[in-house]
């Protein structure tokens, strides 16, 4: 199989998400592309994945069952920390089509003492420019770009930083101009629970696999930018979900709403009634119902993308909640709760009341209940926010503009009805 892709990162999510997913568009299709992995730090697992023959065990655990997946796409891994000129050489190879990445959210970044001569730049970014400039001057086509990193307009964003170089190190109009027409960046949103390596457990191919990479079921990849990247790498035809739009942002507000909305809305309530985990409330009778409530009656009313495909995906969240293989304890999930209820879950209480010109019950008691929460010992958040959130009455609260971006003073009846109830 001819390297097609190449691909900045060796870690779990990338190995558990992109790389399990080319592994079966490879099995069922003619795509027949290997992935060339770059190690983007100093430090990091090439040399043991180098030591596999490029060769590791996925699993998918859940609700669903079990399914083990011998994981052979990768063809080779390239340290540019120890090899810089076989990285360079990488932009020689005129089969590379598509360049995927997770170097994490602060690895989309600028630094302007980067200079082209370092052997290697010290961000992605400059690492990804040197290689550009070397493609560029071969004359060769350009790459499609699908980041992974969890970062809002991923693409553009890794986009910037690459023209910015091109200005910092007064590289040619030319080159910029061929960025600009000849590149792809594409935004994406990924979405997969991916717990890594199964640590305490043994299977049959322990013995030989020091890289066995574990996740749920549930993955979802959308990517803006590029409508016909599915002609090129057939994921329609592979029974993946992979959505490729021309507009990604009703998907985001679709996960920040119901996914993230739905941890949120329930993570005060959850530890005040003394439970541990998410899956510990969707077993619980009383606590599903609320959760169901929030996401089914309060949640999905207020979206605009088709109704079946949003409870489709809620059905997802609520079955990915029950996953007995994940513990998502609520003690993680609670951190920063209040800036995470103002993104998440105060969005759908406006345009509920918008729409409907109502309260959302729900919500509204879930709002009483993080109240409640910051007024105990268990928050954890900045601790002027704790220490505010801790004496301030309900009325004090709700108008703190610098806690919610505007005055809340209109929910205060509703909210008080809940708080210490």
């Amino acid at each position: 199989m001819a390297e097609k892709i190449i691909q900045f990162g060796e870690g779990g999510f990338l190995r558990g998400f992109v790389d399990w997913m080319l592994q079966t568009v490879n099995e069922k299709t003619d795509f027949d592309g290997k992935v060339c992995v770059v190690q983007p730090i100093k430090n990091g697992m090439c040399d043991m994945l180098t030591s596999q023959n490029c060769e590791y065990t996925h699993i998918c655990r859940g609700k669903e069952g079990v399914d083990i997946k011998k994981i052979d796409v990768i063809s080779r891994c390239v340290k540019p920390y120890d090899d810089f000129e076989s990285y360079l050489d990488l932009a020689n190879n005129p089969d590379f089509r598509f360049i995927v990445s997770n170097t994490t959210e602060a690895g989309i970044c600028f630094d302007e003492n980067d200079k082209i001569t370092d052997r290697p730049a010290s961000t992605f970014p400059g690492k990804l420019t040197q290689l550009l400039v070397k493609r560029f001057e071969k004359g060769l086509d350009g790459f499609v770009f699908l980041p992974c990193e969890l970062t809002d307009k991923n693409g553009a964003l890794l986009k910037s930083c690459v023209l910015k170089y091109a200005d910092l190190w007064n590289l040619s109009a030319d080159f910029k101009k061929w960025i600009e027409e000849e590149n792809i960046f594409t935004n994406t949103l990924v979405d997969r629970i991916n717990p890594g390596f199964p640590k305490g457990e043994t299977f049959e191919f322990s013995s030989w696999d020091n890289l066995i990479n574990t996740s749920e079921y549930f993955h979802l990849w959308v990517i803006e930018g590029y409508l016909g990247l599915c002609d090129e790498i057939p994921f329609d035809k592979c029974g993946l979900n992979v959505i490729v739009t021309d507009n990604l942002e009703m998907y985001r507000t679709r996960k920040v709403r119901i996914l993230n909305g739905a941890h949120t809305s329930l993570v005060g309530y959850a530890l005040l009634s003394g439970f541990d985990t998410v899956k510990s409330c969707v077993d619980d009778k009383k606590m599903r119902e609320h959760l169901e409530k929030c996401i089914f009656d309060e949640i999905i009313p207020t979206l605009d993308l088709p109704k079946d495909e949003l409870i489709e995906y809620a059905n997802n969240v609520i079955t990915r909640f029950e996953n007995p293989h994940i513990k998502h304890y609520w003690s993680s999930i609670a951190l920063n709760s209040v800036s995470k209820f103002k993104v998440r879950v105060l969005p759908s209480i406006s345009e509920y009341v918008k729409r409907f010109n109502k309260m959302p019950e729900a919500l509204i008691f879930s709002f009483a209940k993080l109240i409640d929460f910051y007024r105990t010992d268990m928050a954890n958040d900045d601790e002027k926010i704790c220490a505010f959130m801790k004496t301030a009455s309900v009325s004090e609260i709700l108008k703190n503009t610098q806690l919610w971006d505007e005055d809340l003073s209109w929910l205060e009846s509703e909210i008080e009805k809940y708080v210490n109830k």
